[in-house]
């Protein structure tokens, strides 16, 4: 397990712009305000999203597009470096209007309301690649 202590220093609440892109809009926050490492929640609607599965087996994301308005029911995620560049780990719990909840790495969408609170930790995160997992974990 890699674990490290960490406290907070600031925290944020923000509206997204409608026609933004979801993650996009959390990526800015957190380079205006030159965070490198936090954790967010977030919710509200988007008009379309890009969710990203990751089939251990293949060890490759698979893509799904939902060209409708759906949901935000439930956004989290964190804020970290991936190749000297803040990156948002975004995952989702999206509802269609019958109700129905879709599910996973949150990838792309475009903002119709949002909200975000985040909370920025004391010392940076930073990914690099993970040979068991073919992913880009913490250090």
């Amino acid at each position: 397990m890699n674990y490290r202590e960490v406290t907070t220093s600031r925290e944020f609440l923000a509206r997204l712009e409608t026609g933004a892109d979801w993650r996009e809009e959390i990526e800015s926050l957190a380079r205006a305000e030159e965070i490198e490492a936090g954790w967010f929640n977030a919710m509200g609607a988007v008009q379309d999203a890009e969710v990203w599965f990751y089939d251990q087996d293949d060890k490759e994301y698979q893509s799904v597009t939902f060209d409708e308005p759906l949901e935000v029911a439930a956004c989290v995620g964190n804020i970290s470096l991936l190749d000297d560049e803040v990156f948002a780990h975004t995952h989702a719990v999206l509802s269609r209007r019958s109700g129905q909840a879709l599910a996973g790495h949150l990838n792309a969408g475009t903002v119709f309301a949002g909200e975000v609170y985040m909370r920025e930790f004391d010392r940076s995160l930073e990914r690099s690649h993970d040979s068991v997992t073919d992913l880009d974990l913490w250090l």
